[in-house]
């Protein structure tokens, strides 16, 4: 039976958008967008959800912690389970927080530090290799009572759409744009709508399909 790792940060987590910040809610089984691609990929596939709200591409924060940073997560992740067959990473939203103070090239650099830790060949051979989907999560809106931590946030996300696609081409893996199927939510400018993960799901099945 095939295996599929899903690593990200609260949007792969299945957290709802925030109305008040502090109190942790997520979406259902059967809501979330990694249960929903697993569903649509069929019974036969395992599902892995490996996803911490706040975790960043490359940063330890220092207000929620250095744990949130992803390249020692992404390793563990790895070493955790397995073997594997297909990973999908969309990481990057939080690293466009202002308090980092990161280019749209930078945060694209973090994707390029993960992807680098993925396909080693140590990982690689662990796994009896994978495949991997890159995913460029969709641009948050500067708006709703997170906004604060996301000045400038909206400019640098719709940067990164062409330099992951880059970078994705560059290491010869997967590609997805989930700006084009959603968008982030009204109501938090950061989180994805409820209806909004069922869509993502099947799109990203789809990609998985086409690896």
């Amino acid at each position: 039976m095939p295996t599929i790792l899903t690593f990200g940060d609260s949007n792969t987590h299945g957290t709802p958008p925030i109305v008040t910040p502090g109190v942790y809610a997520r979406f259902p089984a059967g809501t979330r967008w990694p249960t929903v691609m697993a569903a649509e990929l069929g019974p036969k596939w395992t599902l892995v959800e490996e996803s911490l709200p706040g975790r960043t591409a490359q940063f330890p924060d220092p207000i929620m912690g250095p744990h949130m940073e992803g390249t020692s997560a992404l390793r563990i992740a790895l070493e955790s389970h397995g073997p594997i067959d297909v990973l999908t990473i969309m990481l990057g939203t939080n690293d466009t927080k202002n308090m980092f103070g990161a280019t749209p090239e930078k945060i694209a650099g973090g994707m390029d530090a993960l992807l680098r830790i993925a396909r080693s060949e140590p990982m690689q051979t662990r796994h009896g290799g994978f495949k991997i989907l890159l995913i460029c999560p969709p641009p948050v809106k500067v708006q709703g009572p997170i906004s604060d931590q996301f000045l400038f946030a909206d400019t640098k996300g719709k940067a990164l759409p062409p330099l992951y696609k880059t970078i994705a081409a560059h290491h010869g893996v997967g590609y997805m744009d989930a700006g084009k199927v959603i968008e982030t939510s009204a109501i938090d400018g950061v989180h994805f709508d409820e209806a909004d993960h069922p869509k993502l799901g099947q799109a990203v099945a789809n990609a998985v399909r086409a690896l």
